[in-house]
């Protein structure tokens, strides 16, 4: 077996010769955030490592294990150069498709455990099933896991804040990680009560001094694996990693996630890299032991010129196989695709496929009689379009596909608000558009506006969020509720999901409301229910080919 392995390899490092150097340069990418990208093929390795020590690293995986195979491959062969190896993720790994989201992320550690890696940081989804399955999660994982900036109720970072990793002749790196304060919004607070994030002043402070420890420890480099990324949309609290850096010195360099953003330098030649999402690409940071410097860095794509690590590709397959065969039954056929991209898309205006959400929603609660205490004509559906995460093609329908559109296992609950706080969400979950943000309004049962030429107008923050409220309702106005006047002192009955019941992304008016309940309901098979029972099994054209018209864009007023 291992003249076969290093026969492979050596395979594959001659096959590679064909188009040794081959680097691919794209000076700017399709997000709104300038960035600079150095994406190469693996033939640009260098054949001879010896004397280097190699970070590799990922971000995002999101569930995409098939691609631990080739990580794992190439983290072999790049050893069988001379090189030693570091294997690194910073975050977003439980998460993103039903392959690790059915064990709650319990998978995607024993992806990574066979895939072999040394360390990793947080990111936000991996509190998307609460603290407690996290750390459970955790402690079957054979990697080190770090994080500085997420406290427990006594002020404790819940993991290890950082780790020194020392090479075989003595050189010492120090790695620390850095999560997203966003988390607290974009997490279902009440699966994280007890936990704090830092953010804005008191996250510099906390990466100023992982720094400072870590030089004091004698560490040559440090590297901050951060979950904080480089949207636009962080920029306002100072979040993304590049607006850390500004304020933190002796970092040399920042392996990030969160934004998806494929990058090897930030706007401004930052030392900042991140590989895009779900295993695409994987960065390389290689640093020569004798100078103790970094010496280059770049991605490489996860294409067809690496191979895959047969044992970690079974294991893959094992998981794969019994997810497939549970949610590969098909339930239903659509006649139209449904559109469940971010942008345009569900986090920028209604789409067809966030109508027949909350249609489901609203019609999972309706169906049991007596279940609401105010007239139906008073009961809407609202759900975050950040919750919705993959679209739905035209033809047949699977559990599988509508657990990646739909892949927290979020309940569906109700709360009851005024219309007023009705308006208020509204108003604080459009504050940006037509810019994307999570907690964009998918609805059913309300027609309302959003004058978008009109800024929003930013109270004070929210307590434990990076949103404000809105010190005036200037850009909403909600034209009907199921066909009848809106009134801003009625109470209504909001259809939702626990995430948002809970005060998550922009709902803190939710969140605070005292009159709310859980339904139990797990949000897709509200879905199945809905479109097995009450439509039959078909998506058809004529319900859902465009949109119902609920949110429109202008300067109509009430």
């Amino acid at each position: 077996m291992k003249k076969v392995n290093v026969m492979k390899r050596i395979l594959s490092f001659v096959l590679s010769l064909s188009v040794m150097f081959a680097v691919a340069f794209v000076p700017k990418t399709a997000y709104a955030y300038d960035v600079r990208t150095d994406v190469r093929s693996v033939a640009s390795v260098p054949a001879d490592l010896s004397g280097k020590l190699v970070v590799i690293h990922t971000n995002d995986v999101h569930g995409a294990i098939d691609g631990y195979a080739q990580v794992s491959a190439l983290r072999n062969e790049i050893r069988a150069r001379g090189a030693e190896v570091v294997l690194v993720d910073v975050g977003d790994f439980s998460q993103g498709s039903p392959y690790v989201s059915a064990t709650k992320g319990a998978d995607a550690i024993t992806m990574m455990n066979a895939a072999g890696y040394d360390i990793a940081t947080l990111g936000n989804h991996e509190f998307d099933y609460g603290y407690a399955q996290l750390m459970d999660n955790l402690s079957r994982a054979s990697f080190k896991t770090i994080c500085a900036d997420v406290l427990d109720a006594e002020g404790k970072p819940i993991v290890d804040a950082n780790y020194v990793y020392t090479t075989s002749d003595g050189v010492k790196v120090g790695f620390f990680g850095l999560e997203t304060p966003e988390t607290q919004t974009k997490v279902n607070p009440a699966l994280i009560k007890g936990i704090k994030f830092l953010e804005g002043a008191e996250m510099y402070a906390s990466a100023q001094a992982q720094v400072d420890a870590l030089k004091a420890q004698g560490c040559d480099l440090i590297v901050c694996l951060s979950h904080l990324g480089v949207d636009e949309e962080s920029a306002a609290e100072g979040h993304r990693s590049v607006d850390m850096l500004a304020h933190v010195s002796g970092i040399d360099i920042v392996i990030d996630g969160h934004s998806h953003t494929v990058m090897s330098a930030g706007e401004s030649f930052e030392p900042v890299q991140s590989t895009g999402t779900k295993n695409e690409n994987v960065g390389l940071v290689i640093i020569d032991k004798k100078t103790k410097a970094i010496e280059s860095k770049y991605l490489v794509k996860l294409d067809d010129g690496v191979i895959k690590d047969p044992g970690v590709e079974a294991a893959a397959k094992t998981i794969t196989d019994r997810i497939d065969t549970e949610y590969g039954v098909q339930f239903a056929t659509s006649e139209v695709d449904l559109n469940g991209k971010k942008e345009p898309g569900v986090r920028t205006e209604e789409t067809n496929l966030g109508d027949l959400i909350c249609d489901a929603l609203k019609w999972s609660v309706l169906k049991e009689k007596g279940s609401i205490t105010v007239d139906e004509d008073h009961v809407v559906a609202i759900t975050n379009g950040g919750g919705i995460r993959a679209s739905i093609n035209a033809g047949a329908v699977t559990k599988k596909d509508l657990n990646t559109v739909l892949p927290f296992g979020n309940t569906v609950a109700v709360v009851y608000v005024t219309g007023a706080d009705m308006l208020e969400a509204l108003e604080a979950s459009t504050y940006c558009t037509p810019e994307a943000v999570g907690g964009f309004p998918q609805v059913s049962g309300i027609e309302f506006t959003v004058n978008t030429s009109v800024p929003f107008a930013q109270g004070e923050a929210y307590p434990d969020s990076t949103y404000y409220k809105p010190a005036a309702i200037n850009r909403v106005s909600i034209q009907s509720v199921n066909g009848k006047p809106f009134s801003p002192t009625d109470t209504y009955a909001v259809v939702t999901n626990n995430f948002v019941a809970a005060g998550g992304d922009t709902y803190y008016a939710f969140g605070s409301a005292t009159n709310q309940f859980d339904t139990g309901i797990v949000m897709d098979e509200a879905v199945m229910d809905y479109v097995t029972t009450e439509l039959g099994g078909k998506i058809s054209a004529k319900d859902y080919g465009t949109v119902k018209g609920n949110i429109k864009f202008g300067s109509s007023q009430q």
